[in-house]
């Protein structure tokens, strides 16, 4: 049975991210909102809620998952970040960017693309996800809950409740998600590259 939290997106409730983060430590895949789309997120480590997410979306094993990270000085354990990286991740955080990063040889292969080593990383400037990750200590595993044959992602928490009401463990409602997802920077090379342009604006 899917469970259903209404969290306030500028003062989340505790009491309610506590128990998201228990039964994100007991292997749950859940819906969270960002400030970008909402998302399919589980715990890092759990590859069984892993493979629940591609099953849902119905990812082939290349597609790319992001790290959703509290902030800069957690992504320096999975990602190589030089200092030109640096500050640019500097400047452009916390927002809705999703950077393409040289992944550090300790990341599960499961998580990187498998031809580039890289992974996706962002930190979003959103209050639930930061209390979450907060509470959490660890970052999420996440995509973006764009459901199978759609080109959007889904906005509304009633409409996840509907469609995804037996195939993930909790929804946090976090009023509308936008349609827009996020700004993609590939780090991985001298000169950085816009991937995607999304609700971010990189100025370049």
């Amino acid at each position: 049975m899917t469970q259903f939290f209404t969290v306030h997106p500028d003062n989340p409730q505790d009491r309610l991210l506590k128990q998201a983060v228990e039964m994100i430590h007991e292997g749950a895949v859940i819906a969270l909102p960002t400030d970008a789309s909402y998302v399919l997120a589980c715990h890092l480590g759990d590859k069984a809620a892993l493979d629940r997410i591609r099953a849902i979306r119905r990812l082939d094993p290349s597609h790319l998952m992001t790290l959703l990270c509290k902030d800069l000085s957690s992504v320096g354990s999975y990602a190589k970040i030089e200092n030109s990286t640096f500050r640019l991740l500097k400047k452009l955080t916390p927002g809705p960017f999703t950077f393409i990063l040289t992944a550090r040889s300790e990341v599960p292969n499961r998580l990187l693309h498998p031809k580039r080593k890289t992974i996706g990383l962002r930190i979003p400037d959103s209050a639930i996800c930061q209390h979450l990750l907060s509470l959490l200590a660890e970052p999420l595993l996440v995509t973006t809950l764009i459901l199978p044959g759609e080109d959007l992602p889904l906005t509304d928490a009633e409409d996840m409740r509907e469609k995804l009401q037996h195939h993930v463990d909790l929804i946090i409602d976090g009023g509308p998600g936008s349609l827009t997802a996020t700004t993609v920077i590939d780090t991985t090379q001298s000169t950085p590259v816009l991937v995607r342009q999304g609700l971010g604006d990189a100025g370049f």
